[in-house]
């Protein structure tokens, strides 16, 4: 048996939810925030046996896609007037991380 942790873009927590269900998972999901832009995200924990985390895998490879977003972000310089002048940077959004632990028991009450 195996816990597996997922952190998700909190835009892509309705698809992967549907699809979690549609495949027959059970989890948890757990509000969170992080990483370098700060937004929302989504922290599913997921018991699964070992047979199903191949499909585990290709549910939310599937239903969460990386994207890039476009931020402005103000220039660093020694000059404070440059400070100002917003630049564009592109940045990948989405995806997700997965933690895949082994679990020695399990017990519901």
């Amino acid at each position: 048996m195996k816990l597996a942790v997922c952190i998700i873009h909190n835009r892509d927590k309705n698809r992967i939810i549907d699809e979690l269900i549609s495949a027959g998972f059970k989890f948890t999901i757990i509000g969170s925030t992080g990483g370098f832009l700060r937004e929302g995200n989504t922290t599913l924990l997921i018991g699964t046996t070992d047979e199903q985390v191949a499909t585990l895998k290709l549910v939310i490879q599937t239903a969460c896609p990386t994207r890039e977003q476009v931020l402005s972000m103000a220039a660093y310089d020694a000059n404070p007037a440059a400070a100002f002048v917003p630049s564009a940077m592109k940045v990948s959004v989405g995806g997700a991380v997965m933690f895949l632990l082994p679990v020695e028991e399990f017990h519901s009450f």
